[in-house]
């Protein structure tokens, strides 16, 4: 556990999409379980952190909302370093947001990790007289190899509403879990590389040992 605080992992996640898809809606639903209807735009970025317990670990996450407007690209492109999960937000009301998808996985390609979890959220799903984005077609770009480089790498998606809080925490606990089992899948992969280099290294001090001694004895 992380010495002086209550956590055995730090991880952080993003909040991305078109302004107006309700990224900060989804975080204050999701960190503070409020919401409210009175819209503004994040300048720049925003971030709450929030410690949950997953199995035997207690994750505390740090949520970045990142402002979709275009002025404050350059700004938010900074914080894609270091993020161990994105989550992808577009507006089911809005075929618009949908459409720009591609353009913000893009952005994922070229400013985060190679590594980093992704996810994809269609919010506003309590609007169903106003979808214009159905959801097998959420599902469906989830599944094109096309938007992934050909790396045939599916990535999770849900439907949500921060308004009814559909769907958010679920969200949020999928994403924490993937992040969470990379994590510990390649602490684990460190520890058995540097326990094969210290194996080899004692193997090999041995058979140095043990050259030395038939030298000592031939002469």
């Amino acid at each position: 556990m992380n010495s002086n605080s209550d956590y055995h992992f730090l991880f952080k996640v993003l909040l991305i999409g078109n302004s107006g898809v309700g990224k900060s809606c989804m975080l204050m639903r999701y960190s503070e379980n409020q919401f409210t209807n009175n819209f503004y735009n994040t300048i720049g970025v925003d971030f709450k952190t929030k410690t949950v317990a997953i199995g035997e670990h207690n994750v505390k996450l740090q949520i970045w909302d990142t402002a979709g407007q275009d002025r404050f690209r350059t700004i938010t492109c900074s914080y894609y370093r270091g993020a161990q999960g994105i989550i992808i937000v577009y507006d089911i009301t809005d075929r618009e947001s949908f459409e720009n998808v591609k353009t913000w996985i893009a952005e994922i390609d070229k400013y985060a990790s190679e590594s980093v979890n992704r996810m994809l959220v269609g919010n506003k799903a309590d609007i169903t007289e106003r979808r214009e984005v159905s959801y097998e077609e959420g599902l469906e770009l989830c599944n094109l190899d096309l938007y992934y480089l050909a790396r045939q790498f599916q990535i999770p998606f849900y439907e949500t509403s921060a308004k009814s809080s559909i769907n958010i925490e679920a969200a949020f606990t999928h994403i924490t879990k993937n992040i969470l089992n990379r994590e510990i899948h390649n602490t684990k992969a460190v520890v058995r590389k540097t326990s094969n280099m210290r194996l080899q290294t004692r193997q090999q001090q041995q058979q140095q040992q043990e050259k030395k001694k038939q030298e000592d004895l031939c002469c």
